[in-house]
């Protein structure tokens, strides 16, 4: 039997305590993260944590763009931006930046704001007011550090939740931005010199959730892959979660996998039972 348990901070606590309890799979936050995950580990029970990420999409010189462009769209504003695997930061080689920054923001500007239930609707509210305070906060911290609204930026209408299509760029390593999740409908744009810096801008990140590369070459895509430090790796499409399909990430992201054969196995006790062959 299945059931839901509403609880604060202290009953969550108590319930890992209490012995019958044998490990622990939270999907959230980083602070709910640590919390959860050093309770159980004055527990000694085995844990799984799938927690943020900001999740790189690399455009590489030879991306199909009309292409890349509708998988922007669909992997920076689908659900709002609310996903913790959506695509967030989106690094495009030099010799393609003047070709897709325009073509995405065109993109983002056709969004259809509105209530989600309406098919014609493209773009959805937060989930709160709280959310979308959050992301406000964190868009003008990022602009007082330098950088740059190209499209967006605001509160949409005065009923809801909603917040427009926006796009950053000009986020530099020392901003506050460069490190953070934006949990909404906010696109961080960052140049690279070449393949080569696109990798490092993508693995110059505490999160290590999912991410995505952008190519015309299937067998360049999975060397690149191979090279970003994540749980997930995607190429030519933003993000994909099936049963078949392990999913999690690695550094403040969380570790262990939900899904697949190594999801089934994370809570698992591997036990050996033998009789030794041993000469009396």
């Amino acid at each position: 039997m299945r059931c839901n348990l509403f609880l604060n901070n202290d009953q969550s606590g108590a319930l890992i305590d209490d012995p019958r309890v044998k490990g622990v799979a939270l999907t959230g936050s980083e602070r709910a993260g640590e919390a959860l995950a050093s309770r159980a580990g004055r527990n000694l029970k085995k844990s799984t944590m799938e927690l943020g990420g900001s999740d790189a999409f690399i455009v590489l010189d030879d991306a199909d763009l009309d292409h890349t462009v509708a998988m922007a769209v669909l992997g920076r504003f689908g659900n709002s931006g609310q996903t913790c695997i959506a695509s967030k930061r989106f690094i495009v080689v030099q010799s393609m930046l003047d070709k897709f920054l325009p073509r995405f923001i065109a993109a983002a500007e056709q969004l259809q704001l509105g209530n989600p239930l309406d098919e014609s609707v493209t773009l959805g509210p937060l989930a709160s007011d709280a959310a979308l305070q959050l992301i406000l906060r964190q868009i003008k911290e990022a602009t007082s550090n330098g950088a740059q609204i190209v499209l967006g930026g605001r509160r949409a209408g005065e009923v809801g939740a909603f917040l427009e299509p926006t796009i950053l760029t000009k986020v530099t390593p020392d901003n506050p931005a460069y490190k953070q999740e934006f949990f909404g409908a906010v696109a961080l744009v960052f140049p690279a010199k070449d393949e080569e810096d696109a990798i490092a801008i993508a693995n110059d990140s505490p999160f290590g959730l999912g991410g995505s590369v952008y190519t015309s070459d299937i067998e360049r895509g999975k060397r690149v892959a191979s090279r970003i430090e994540s749980g997930m790796v995607f190429i030519n499409y933003p993000y994909v979660s099936a049963p078949e399909l392990p999913f999690g990430g690695i550094k403040r992201s969380g570790y262990g996998r939900e899904l697949s054969s190594l999801g089934l196995e994370e809570f698992v006790n591997r036990k050996l039972i033998l009789v030794p062959n041993v000469a009396a």
